[in-house]
C-alpha cells in the first residue's frame, strides 16, 4: 500500500508540472462544497447517522486529473476525517468514455493506521440518447481495518429527464468482495436537481444494503439529502 501511496503522489506531482507546461485552455480547476443530512460510502453510515459537511478542489490538465477532497467522519472513536487524494485519467474510445485512476483514503487523527487504504481504479459508461449506462470497479491490496485484498463491482445509470431541465436521476448496484469481513451487496436510487443559474443542486438518494448486521444502524436503510454547490 505504501508504494501505491507514492505512486499516487508522484502522479499528482507529475500533473500538477504539468499544468505549468500546458495551455490556459487546458488547465480547469474547481472546487465543491456540500452538506449532507449522513454521508454513505457503499451503502453504510460514515457518520453515525449524523450529518456531514463535505469539500474538495479538483485540477484538470487535458485529460489527466487530481484531486482532494475532505468529509468528518464518526466510527464512534477519535477518528474525525477522511482525506482522499486521487488522481487518473479520462478518455474516449469506440464510443465508449473511460476513467481509469487511484485514490488512498486517509483518516485523521490517525490513531488508528489500520483505517488508511489505496484503491485503483477503472471505469467505464456509453451514452444512449438521454440515458448513461456504466460499470466501475476498485480494487484494494490492504482494505479499510480489518481487511486485507477487497474488490468492489458496480453497475449504474442515469437519465437526464428531458421534460425537467436539470432534473437527473441515478441508480447504482454494487457487490463488495471482502478478505475478512462479509461480502455484500449495496444500491441506490435517487435524483440530482441543478438550479439553473447558480451553482447549486440538490441530491435526494436512498441508500441500503444487504449486509447482516442488525445490531448497527448505520447498514440500514436511509434516505440522504445533499445540498453541494460547484464553482
Amino acid at each position: 500500500m505504501k508504494l501505491l501511496s507514492t505512486c499516487a503522489a508522484a502522479a499528482a506531482l507529475a500533473l500538477l508540472a504539468s499544468a505549468g507546461a500546458a495551455s490556459a485552455q487546458d488547465v480547469s480547476v474547481t472546487a465543491n462544497v456540500a452538506v449532507a443530512s449522513d454521508y454513505v460510502f457503499r451503502g453504510i453510515s460514515q457518520t453515525d447517522e449524523g450529518a456531514a459537511v463535505q469539500g474538495g478542489v479538483d485540477l484538470t490538465v487535458g485529460s489527466f486529473y487530481a484531486g482532494v477532497w475532505a468529509s468528518n467522519v464518526d466510527f464512534l472513536d477519535n477518528t474525525d476525517a477522511e482525506i482522499d487524494v486521487y488522481g487518473g485519467y479520462r478518455g474516449e474510445a469506440a464510443g465508449f468514455a473511460y476513467d481509469v485512476g487511484v485514490v488512498t483514503y486517509l483518516y485523521a487523527p490517525g490513531a488508528n493506521q489500520d483505517y488508511d487504504y489505496v484503491e485503483l481504479k477503472a471505469a467505464a459508461s456509453r451514452a444512449v440518447g438521454p440515458a448513461t449506462f456504466g460499470a466501475a470497479v476498485y480494487f484494494s491490496p490492504d482494505f479499510f481495518g480489518l481487511d486485507d485484498e477487497a474488490t468492489y463491482l458496480e453497475f449504474n445509470a442515469a437519465y437526464a429527464v428531458p421534460q425537467v431541465s436539470g432534473l437527473t436521476l441515478t441508480s447504482a448496484v454494487g457487490k463488495q468482495w471482502l478478505s475478512t469481513t462479509d461480502d455484500y451487496v449495496t444500491w441506490n436510487v435517487g435524483g440530482t436537481y441543478a438550479f439553473a443559474g447558480t451553482p447549486l443542486a440538490l441530491d435526494v438518494r436512498y441508500h441500503d444494503n444487504d449486509y447482516d448486521l442488525s445490531a448497527a444502524p448505520i447498514t440500514d436503510g436511509r434516505i440522504v439529502a445533499t445540498l453541494k454547490a460547484v464553482f
